[in-house]
């Protein structure tokens, strides 16, 4: 086959060479940052970063400020929890931000450059997300209703039990005014006092909060017009999470507090941003198209709010998008374009969209100053970790805020490499090629293959991969890390998101044998000491690939599909199943046989370490248990480790721990023919 390696992302960034291998525990406890808002006048930039606390066992997320591009430093303190969903005040003299701080999720205010944050909400409920409104005296914020009145005396009577997809609460909003005074640092809450704030004399009352929408239907996201008159806001009729398909947009006069329907298509409507001028929305829909919107492009539209002409913008753009800005100048977004992930700006008069930021090679996450002269965002090129930038609009040179990738600067690290092949139907795929630090090309090597999830999740190189992987310490071990971009990945076009539709499992799987075919032939591996892993998705194809091929000497299954019909009755997404193989199990049994993994498990040989959350309602155990048994009546090496307490992922730093010490147990047995047991405390001497 003919070699396409492509793009090439050295390490070059760092002098110092490279001499320690990291733990696990310093991998898990690498520090992020990211959620960059710029304030008003751009010379502030405030965003979070998050931590990892083994003692509570949490990641713990806290935000961090610069300000005039001088050194961050950490603004919130939050003791067992974290700050969240930070916003400035319009003047930028004040950051609000949601924080649990022993009495349900609230919004509490401090001064930007420093001081002890106060609340501004004491709700029942805990708030969801809010948003400032433009004059700075109030802010607007999303809360479920209160609990059925009737449930608990239902419970003494009857116990416990729940209908299935009719109990939930509706969310709704609500404002709260904002006074930026009294001013006394020492103010602390005065929970002895209800809805009241403790000074020197005595406790100030909170402001009350106003409820600003009724009615049987549930909001889920919120915009506030730049002239502070109105509020755009998605609603479905609950939140149910299948219901996000018939999501609408409609409009609340805060003067008359009149709520107007505005986009009302039969499929899911994405609210996305107000024009400068407050007469416009744009917002995303898929139209009528209820049956293919989890791997279609969405279409972008505007709509006049004054005669409800709409028009269609980025016609030909052919990826999805996301993390709108409308500013006098233009739209700005941010879409994957492969591996990489430029900053977009689209004229909303012909609708042409344009690169116009590709450094650093990913960005993430854009906030604009007011006049739109500046803006801010997180990202990172092959060799970095995620860092916040700024930029001037003008002549857009980011300047990095953060040095999170000093970090790893005495590490060794991994070496990437965007690859393309050729699969068995002729499509081309691209993958991330790591290799150690000290490779040698006159080796060959043994291979780990390591699948996304998605199918619409995306792999880029990066010099610390991992999740519950220790692919860093593999690669020092003496071996290559492929990650491919399957069919069905973000960032290639809607025509290859297609290409698994009614192909699961198989095409996904030719994708990878294919790719290490590639390998082969390139004379890079040791075909005889190969393994073979993911989580999700990526769990479902290594399932796949454990009943379908023997090519792999261990694989390892992380919450991953066994059986479609298994799947499809008990998940809580079943319009996923529906779309991708165009069928239910009663309409079309073949299709759900072929591409399930159990249909395949007579021919199974590879011993497979099953991984999966003990309350999983994307992927649930039911599909662990299925693979189990079938394995374990074949005689194939089998093993299952439930982690309890979670759902489809593990979000705790102990838990992940021990989730990649299982990794690395059994592809070091079954691969390098080591037996490696899991340390437990210290060992006596």
């Amino acid at each position: 086959m003919k070699k396409i390696i492509v793009f090439l992302f050295s390490a070059a960034a760092f002098q110092v060479v490279a001499q320690t291998v990291p733990t696990f525990e310093q991998i898990i406890s690498l520090r992020s940052a990211g959620n960059p808002i710029l304030s008003a006048d751009g010379k502030q930039i405030a965003f979070t970063v998050q931590t990892t606390d083994w003692n509570e066992n949490r990641f713990d997320t806290e935000i961090w400020i610069s300000k005039e591009g001088k050194k961050p430093f950490q603004l919130t303190n939050t003791s067992k929890a974290s700050s969240t969903n930070l916003a400035f005040s319009p003047d930028g003299q004040w950051i609000a931000f949601l924080a649990d701080r022993g009495n349900k999720t609230q919004i509490y205010v401090m001064r930007s450059d420093g001081g002890e944050a106060r609340p501004v909400t004491k709700e029942e409920e805990s708030i969801a997300r809010f948003e400032w409104h433009p004059s700075g005296t109030r802010l607007i914020f999303l809360k479920p209703d209160k609990e059925d009145k009737n449930k608990k005396e239902i419970e003494k009577r009857y116990g416990g039990f729940e209908q299935d997809d009719k109990e939930f609460a509706l969310s709704h909003l609500w404002q709260v005014d904002f006074n930026p005074d009294p001013r006394d640092p020492s103010e602390m809450p005065c929970y002895e006092t209800v809805d009241s704030l403790k000074t020197k004399s005595g406790c100030i009352e909170l402001p009350k909060a106003q409820r600003l929408t009724e009615g049987k239907f549930t909001i889920t996201g919120f915009l506030t017009s730049p002239d502070g008159s109105k509020v755009a806001f998605n609603q479905q009729p609950d939140p149910l999470i299948n219901s996000s398909m018939k999501s609408n947009i409609s409009v609340l006069d805060l003067v008359s507090k009149k709520t107007t329907p505005l986009i009302s298509n039969p499929s899911s409507d994405g609210l996305e941003e107000w024009s400068p001028d407050s007469k416009e929305i744009l917002y995303s829909t898929n139209l009528s198209d209820t049956t293919s919107n989890f791997y279609m492009n969405s279409k972008l539209f505007t709509i006049n709010l004054t005669d409800k002409t709409s028009r269609q913008l980025a016609k030909d753009f052919d990826e999805s998008f996301g993390g709108f800005r409308w500013l006098p100048s233009g739209i700005y977004f941010t879409a994957w374009d492969k591996t990489k992930r430029p900053l977009y700006k689209l004229d909303p008069v012909s609708g042409a969209a344009s690169v116009f930021l590709n450094v650093p090679e990913q960005i993430f996450g854009i906030s604009f100053s007011r006049s739109g002269d500046k803006v801010a965002f997180s990202g990172r090129s092959g060799d970095q970790l995620g860092e916040v930038f700024i930029a001037s609009m003008s002549s857009p040179k980011p300047e990095k805020i953060t040095n999170m990738t000093e970090q790893m600067s005495s590490w060794k690290v991994a070496q990437s490499e965007v690859i393309r092949w050729k699969s068995k139907d002729g499509a081309i795929i691209e993958g991330i090629l790591h290799k150690p630090k000290n490779y040698d090309p006159s080796k060959k090597y043994p291979l780990l293959v390591v699948i996304h999830g998605g199918p619409t999740g995306i792999d880029t190189p990066t010099p610390v991969p991992g999740s519950v992987y220790p692919i860093v310490q593999w690669l020092d071990k003496g071996c290559l890390v492929l990650r491919p971009n399957y069919r069905g990945s973000a960032g290639y076009g809607e025509k290859f998101r297609s290409l698994n539709v009614k192909n699961l499992g198989v095409g996904d799987a030719w994708d990878v044998l294919s790719g290490v075919d590639y390998l082969d032939k390139q004379g890079l591996i040791d075909k005889s000491k190969m393994g073979c892993m993911g989580w999700s998705q990526g769990g479902y194809i290594s399932a796949f690939l454990t009943t379908t091929s023997d090519v792999f000497k261990a694989i390892s299954v992380g919450a991953g599909i066994s059986d479609w019909m298994t799947y499809y009755v008990s998940t809580d997404i079943h319009p996923f199943t529906r779309q991708y193989l165009k069928a239910t199990p009663w309409s079309d049994e073949a299709i759900y046989k072929k591409t399930s993994p159990m249909n395949y498990i007579n021919s199974a040989k590879t011993p497979t370490l099953i991984q999966h959350g003990e309350f999983d309602r994307r992927v649930p155990i039911s599909n662990a248990y299925q693979l189990l048994q079938g394995l374990r009546d074949k005689g194939v090496k089998a093993e299952l480790i439930v982690y309890k307490g979670f759902g489809h992922g593990i979000n705790k730093p102990k838990e992940r721990l021990a989730a990649t010490w299982h990794n690395w147990q059994w592809f070091n047995k079954y691969v390098w023919g080591e037996n490696v047991e899991l340390p437990v405390g210290e060992k006596k001497k």
